[in-house]
């Protein structure tokens, strides 16, 4: 692990639609809001801390969403982070509204997408988004006319770079062929769960950043005794940082984002780009996450 720059710099670098550069290893800021991704903050002073302290340590990719809360995340990243350093990326998302607490339903229509970015240009205090994420595709709203509006708002210059989030290799690819330039894609995606396999595949064979939610789902395989447990005994970390290890190790395209609410949690998380993972520990890990997949 190096001592001499920040920890998240170990995690190695990847240009986002070759422009915008980011250490692989960022901060996803999901949980920062209330039950069921709902409301502000237990502890807003905690979430302010926790932002400026992944700052510290080197993270410069924050994922967000005009959802979570609804708009509570953003807030709270324009309050702790603002003016935003050069090298700090912002990536938000827009395409879900929320009823209430726990209740996502997709809303794809070019007049509500543009409404939810000018909403989020406003919370977050700049003039064009960084990375925009379409959070999902609207099974009720032509998918031509979504991927058009993500074309038209990047060709207006309000946003940088475009990302999907939850698609399929044929929605992937629906989306190129219509000209959007796909800069990332946000799949579920961790140890256990790897349904994605094929999108990622795609995106690496495409150079399209993978940004896998959810990254530290390890369920059994962290209890007591179970295989992560043991592997991270021995290797001498927690199971939530070698399943970050194996994550970075999988492919040069992932950027994990994993959240938090506290500090020592910010701290235990990007510590785990100091992990470097031996071929044994991989293949280990990897056969242990498929026998927890077929065990479900």
């Amino acid at each position: 692990m190096s001592t001499s720059t920040p920890i998240a710099h170990d995690s190695g670098t990847f240009d986002i639609g070759g422009e915008l550069t980011v250490h692989r290893l960022g901060y996803g800021a999901m949980q920062l809001t209330g039950e069921g991704v709902w409301g502000p903050p237990k502890d807003h002073d905690e979430s302010i801390a926790v932002l400026r302290k992944a700052v510290e340590l080197g993270v410069d990719l924050f994922d967000t969403a005009d959802s979570y809360g609804p708009f509570v995340s953003e807030e709270l990243i324009r309050e702790a982070l603002h003016p935003y350093a050069d090298d700090v990326v912002i990536a938000t998302k827009a395409g879900l509204t929320r009823p209430g607490p726990a209740d996502w339903r997709p809303v794809g229509r070019e007049g509500y997408l543009r409404q939810q970015l000018e909403g989020s240009l406003r919370r977050l205090g700049v003039d064009a988004i960084d990375l925009w994420q379409l959070h999902r595709i609207d099974p009720d709203t032509p998918a031509d006319e979504q991927f058009s509006t993500l074309k038209a708002l990047q060709d207006e210059g309000k946003v940088r770079q475009l990302g999907l989030s939850e698609v399929t290799v044929d929605q992937l690819d629906a989306a190129l062929d219509a000209g959007v330039k796909v800069a990332t894609v946000q799949n579920k995606f961790n140890l256990v769960e790897r349904d994605s396999e094929d999108v990622l595949d795609r995106c690496e064979e495409l150079g399209i950043g993978f940004i896998p939610w959810f990254p530290i789902a390890t369920g059994q395989l962290a209890k007591d005794g179970g295989p992560l447990d043991e592997i991270a005994k021995e290797h001498g970390s927690s199971p939530a940082q070698l399943a970050l290890a194996w994550l970075l190790h999988r492919s040069p395209v992932m950027l994990p984002i994993p959240g938090t609410s506290k500090v020592a949690h910010v701290e235990q998380n990007i510590a785990a780009a100091g992990i470097a993972l031996s071929k044994d520990e991989v293949e280990r890990l990897e056969q242990a996450g498929r026998d927890a997949a077929d065990a479900d």
